[in-house]
């Protein structure tokens, strides 16, 4: 078939595999395609997947989304953040939670750099002292360059090397506000590539790559941004002082504001929107990955029914899914929590449920503390937005509505970066207006945010005493007991 003019390609390279969907400007899929990464290293703190199996699974994915597509109007690519490699050498990639780099961020954050240390900025530098990571341990011709894992299929597709995308080298230190790179010591200047913004036009696919993909060749070829700006896109989360709360194996959350949230902290972190406003955001420990961990058999839509009967549970949870949290506080000693005895296992589930609630709620009480807008509208992603009984709890411990899109993968994010890009509108929100649909609303059940208030202060109290949540921001969640988090 031929897919016609309108319809935009986007591409999301995940963990576990790579995602296609071709999406006409009303936000109709008109083609999807996946193929799985298998090559993925997992041993301690390293974690490494193999470029090459990269390419292998877009050519996979994009034919399966382009049977008889004739035309394609562009495309964007999106990648997992801080994921790094360099280019010219042998080595492997090293992936977004890579934790090997931690005396290169250490000696970072000494020179003044606020980096995290799963950042790519750090691995960089180790990569740099390891050469490369690869095999043969050297770089050929000492020239490598650090590349990003979109950058790599982009400059397959479009047959050259090409620059980076300002979102994909925010975590390698590149500054947003004034477009450079920093000084750093021990990093050749020429290790770095060169940066655009997201939106702008790359290239065109050559026809070596589109034999090999299926994407016609002349398409162009549109700078992307990390994952998780991907799947705020692809919520429509782009006017100021609107959020999207993505809830998968962890929590992210990711607003839309005018100027960037300063956080001394470090804790919250700012893209830039290809429109020149800001994305700040911040990823917590918290999330439906501990579900899965206490209850590896369980059906959720059963003791989602169940976990009703107690609201509040009868204790109160943490519910980190490994040591360390990033946000809403930071704190590399903090682990998981239960306050109190459940009498079953339902009360469990209703207790984790209620937990990764709070510590949303507590992402937007520190988003408040710092300035941040929060009055827009809040759209609720992830994989456990399937969850409706979860969205109900959650809309209920936020006191606000929240919205559900129909399709929340980060390829239509990509995909409307793309018809951005492109000059479908003149702006990318005017571009998710139009392909983001979205499916429900759901409200707050009258009553029943007050249910919460005791066990979510209880919770505030306790991550204090720890010392992991600082006594500023704990006192200004309590003044925020009786506010919904919409309130400014």
């Amino acid at each position: 078939m031929g897919a016609g003019a309108g319809a935009w390609l986007g591409i999301d390279l995940g963990t576990q595999g790579v995602r296609a969907l071709l999406v006409t400007a009303d936000g109709t899929v008109v083609g999807r395609g996946s193929a799985p990464l298998r090559r993925d290293r997992r041993e301690g703190p390293r974690h490494e997947q193999d470029p090459g199996e990269w390419w292998e699974a877009v050519c996979t994915a994009t034919r399966q989304a382009l049977p008889g597509v004739s035309h394609v109007d562009g495309l964007a690519v999106c990648g997992t953040s801080g994921t790094v490699l360099l280019t010219d050498t042998d080595g492997p990639a090293l992936m977004y939670d890579d934790g090997r780099a931690w005396a290169e961020a250490a000696r970072l954050r000494n020179a003044g750099l606020a980096v995290q240390d799963t950042w790519a900025l750090p691995k960089v530098l180790w990569l740099l002292r390891n050469g490369g990571g690869g095999k043969s341990g050297g770089v050929k011709g000492g020239d490598a360059k650090a590349a990003h894992q979109p950058d790599v299929i982009n400059a397959r597709l479009v047959g050259h090397p090409v620059p980076t995308d300002s979102s994909h080298a925010l975590k390698t230190g590149y500054d947003l506000r004034r477009d450079t790179w920093p000084d750093v010591p021990g990093l050749p200047a020429d290790a770095l590539p060169g940066v655009v913004r997201p939106g702008t036009r790359l290239g065109e696919v050559c026809p070596a790559a589109a034999e090999a993909t299926g994407i016609p060749a002349g398409t162009p070829v549109i700078a992307g941004m990390t994952d998780g700006c991907a799947a705020q896109i692809a919520s429509g989360a782009l006017r100021t002082g609107a959020w999207n709360s993505v809830l998968g194996t962890t929590l992210v959350l990711k607003g839309a504001t005018a100027e960037p949230v300063h956080d001394p902290t470090g804790v919250v972190y700012n893209h830039r929107a290809p429109d020149g406003n800001w994305l700040p955001g911040g990823a917590s420990g918290v999330g439906a990955g501990v579900l899965t961990a206490r209850f590896p058999r369980a059906d959720p839509a059963a003791l989602d029914a169940r976990a009703a009967a107690f609201e509040p549970s009868n204790a109160v949870a943490y519910p980190l899914v490994s040591p360390g949290e990033r946000f809403p506080f930071r704190a590399a000693n903090a682990t998981a929590l239960l306050l109190g005895d459940p009498v079953s296992d339902a009360d469990l589930w209703a207790a984790l449920l209620q937990g990764v609630a709070f510590t949303e709620r507590l992402c937007l009480d520190y988003l408040h503390h710092l300035g941040a807008p929060l009055d827009g509208p809040l759209a609720f992603t992830g994989g456990a937005a399937r969850s409706t009984y979860w969205n109900q709890l959650r809309a209920d411990v936020l006191g606000r509505p929240a919205r559900v899109p129909e399709l929340t993968e980060p390829a239509l994010g990509m995909a409307a970066l793309a018809a951005y890009g492109t000059g479908a509108a003149p702006t990318l929100t005017e571009v998710t207006d139009r392909m983001v649909r979205i499916r429900t609303v759901v409200e707050p059940r009258p009553g029943h945010t007050a249910r919460f208030t005791e066990p979510y202060a209880r919770l505030v109290d306790e991550l204090r005493t720890r010392g992991w949540l600082p006594g500023p921001v704990a006192a200004h969640a309590r003044a925020r007991l009786d506010r919904d988090t919409a309130d400014s």
